[in-house]
């Protein structure tokens, strides 16, 4: 299952008409990246759990036939949050009560062994196991302390005090539930696997398992992380059937122009019908559908929404500039400026500002 009914509202302006799984990241929708491994491990039917503009998951998808997936969507009508759109899909999964079922939170990016977790998962006999990932800083986490055997033993909130950080494993978003575990989840109200679902299990007795591992991870939250992901995946850091050609130092979908004195690198991606202009940089950025990026521009660790313009010579760094925004020449967008779809910027004007 594939917990995709978020809002994403710490990417907007990207997720204003797009929810977050469907944004293109490395030249195909995020999701399609989470589906094509799922395949690749072998799964063969996935249920999504949609909420937010669900309608545009299947428009997309279908029924999953070009993937090799038998796609079903369970749609919620209210957000019911990650534990409660896992107990309203539960009629969709069609397994017995003590059959695995492996869950996926929509926006993280990972290179987990699935067979080695399920495989943990069935040695240990446990009711849940989680995917675990250490952190240099986990302040911003919730944190999972383990024994010696791999059962968790705690699920403690973010820390606010150094001494509270007593690991530095955190939920990694990548689970295994026995079926009968997810029937017992409270049904037709908002629930949070994290903050509910998993201490109750502890509370009760329930065997919850940790499988801490060390690959590849990041949770695809903010503008910075998004970009970083869609970078990271075409130059091969993780990898992904879904990806639309080799991995280098950019990726230049079909129908898109990029002069030849123009520089794009850094896992770049540059989208179908959108053009580069003489001279210009593109490092580490994502330029969508029908983009412009204009003589002399530079553009780095940004996002280029679909047919928005950059003007010449215009600086842009770490920026989102939305769908069909417009920035003229001469501009210099920094420090997490975000434009809104459809703005514009006139020649000149700005200088390290933040929303537009």
């Amino acid at each position: 299952m594939l917990l995709v009914g978020g809002q994403g509202t710490r990417l907007r302006p990207l997720t204003v008409t797009t929810p977050k799984p469907m944004l293109p990241v490395a030249g195909v929708p995020f999701l399609r990246h989470l589906l094509a491994r799922s395949a690749k491990a072998g799964v063969t039917r996935v249920v999504l759990a949609t909420s937010y503009r669900a309608e545009v998951f299947e428009e997309y998808f279908g029924a999953g036939d070009d993937l090799g997936l038998e796609l079903v969507y369970a749609v919620e009508d209210v957000p019911l949050g990650t534990g409660g759109a896992l107990r309203h899909a539960a009629a969709r999964l069609g397994s017995s009560p003590g059959d695995p079922v492996l869950v996926f939170n929509g926006d993280i990016l990972s290179g987990v062994d699935l067979g080695a977790l399920l495989s943990a998962h069935e040695a240990a006999g446990a009711d849940v196991t989680l995917h675990l990932t250490r952190v240099s800083d986990p302040r911003a986490f919730g944190l999972v302390p383990t024994d010696g055997t791999g059962r968790v033993t705690a699920f403690l909130e973010k820390p606010e005090h150094p001494e509270q950080v007593v690991t530095d494993q955190v939920n990694a978003g990548c689970y295994v539930f026995r079926r009968e575990a997810v029937d017992h989840i409270p049904a037709g109200r908002p629930v949070s696997i994290e903050r509910e679902t998993f201490p109750a299990l502890l509370a009760t007795g329930g065997h919850v398992h940790g499988v801490v591992e060390s690959s590849y991870w990041l949770d695809m939250g903010t503008p910075e992380a998004y970009v970083r992901a869609s970078a990271d995946l075409v130059l091969g850091r993780v990898d992904s059937p879904a990806l639309p050609g080799v991995p280098g130092e950019r990726l230049v979908l079909p129908g898109a122009s990029v002069d030849g004195s123009a520089v794009v690198t850094g896992g770049s991606t540059v989208g179908p019908g959108s053009r580069v202009g003489p001279g210009a940089v593109v490092d580490a950025s994502i330029v969508l559908e029908g983009a412009v990026v204009e003589a002399g521009a530079r553009v780095r660790a940004s996002v280029v929404g679909a047919g928005a313009r950059i003007g010449a010579g215009t600086v842009t760094d770490e920026a989102v500039v939305g769908d069909r925004a417009s920035v003229g020449p001469g501009n210099e967008l920094r420090a997490g400026l975000r434009v809104w779809p459809g703005a514009h910027i006139a020649p000149g004007t700005v200088r390290f500002s933040s929303d537009v």
